[in-house]
């Protein structure tokens, strides 16, 4: 069997198989397609080995690249192999020594209350695409910590309660519940009723299942999420970029903050570990710090 035939393969079983997301088969899709290049899509697979491997990162280190894209290399390729050896296509598995890079210590970027109120506030001050849309989704996203594919993975059925909740579908299709506050939910009256508008002006039958839609009428990607946010984080609005994880990031330093408990936080962020959850603990420890520094006399 060929490496272009193992990737191939092994991408099915993770999406047909496993149920991963479309999005982390393309990660590793991507990944092991510089493996291919950086070897030979033709290579046999049994004749490949540890020191094939390690050249191949050798080559990413050349590139310089960082040392996160380095690792999610090295877990992609151990991950293809354990596939391969577990099927039986390879008898020895060359990639069991692949060690992983040290990453360094970064911590989430969040915002500020100021910050985080000024950008929901933006679409309505300026209005620079959809107000109605843009409101609610920047509400709803800080609300309740969705990631960017969950928030616009959304449909009109999942919400349950008169919109104060609704079921989710985060990775690994695993499925969890999130809440809206009262802003979320007046936001969202506001855009459904203009989105009923958009939908009959531009004749869109049926109707799309997810909630958000962009101005023609079709489901809004992650990609028009993104759009949306450099557009009113940009210079035309708060001039002060951010991505949509960092709704995610200011959800859980915000609940961690007012003194909810880091468990039930790693519940409505969908963390498989509560290590993950935890990053967040040392954020709101550390502004503490600080403020006790700044405003203490004898500090």
């Amino acid at each position: 069997m060929t490496l272009h035939e193992l990737t191939d393969e092994f991408l099915l079983y993770l999406g047909a198989v496993r149920g991963l997301s479309d999005n982390t088969v393309k990660g590793y899709g991507n990944d092991l397609s510089l493996l291919q290049e950086f070897l030979t899509p033709t290579l046999e697979v049994k004749s490949i080995t540890r020191e094939n491997l390690m050249l191949c990162i050798g080559q990413l280190s050349k590139q310089k690249k960082s040392a996160a894209t380095v690792n999610r290399f090295i877990a992609a390729v151990r991950t293809l192999f354990a596939y391969a050896k577990k099927i039986g296509y390879i008898e020895k598995n060359p990639a069991l020594e692949m060690k992983t890079v040290k990453l360094p210590k970064r911590m989430p970027n969040f915002m500020t209350t100021n910050e985080v109120n000024e950008l929901c506030a933006e679409p309505v001050k300026d209005e620079l695409l959809w107000a109605s849309r843009d409101h609610a989704l920047f509400l709803m996203l800080y609300s309740s910590g969705c990631r960017a594919s969950e928030i616009v993975g959304l449909k009109l059925s999942d919400f349950m309660d008169g919109g104060r909740s609704a079921i989710v579908t985060g990775k690994g299709n695993k499925q969890r519940k999130v809440y809206f506050d009262l802003e979320a939910r007046k936001a969202l009256a506001e855009y459904l009723a203009d989105r009923k508008k958009v939908l009959a002006e531009n004749k869109v039958e049926p109707a799309p299942r997810e909630l958000f839609i962009n101005q023609k009428g079709g489901a809004l990607t992650t990609g028009g999420l993104r759009y949306i946010l450099n557009r009113y984080s940009g210079v035309e609005g708060t001039n002060h970029h951010i991505n949509p994880h960092a709704f995610r990031h200011t959800f859980a330093t915000t609940m961690l903050g007012n003194g909810a408990d880091v468990r039930m936080v790693q519940e409505m962020l969908g963390h498989s570990s509560i290590s993950t959850t935890q990053r967040y603990t040392h954020i709101t420890t550390e502004k503490l710090i600080e403020t006790y520094n700044k405003a203490h006399p004898h500090s």
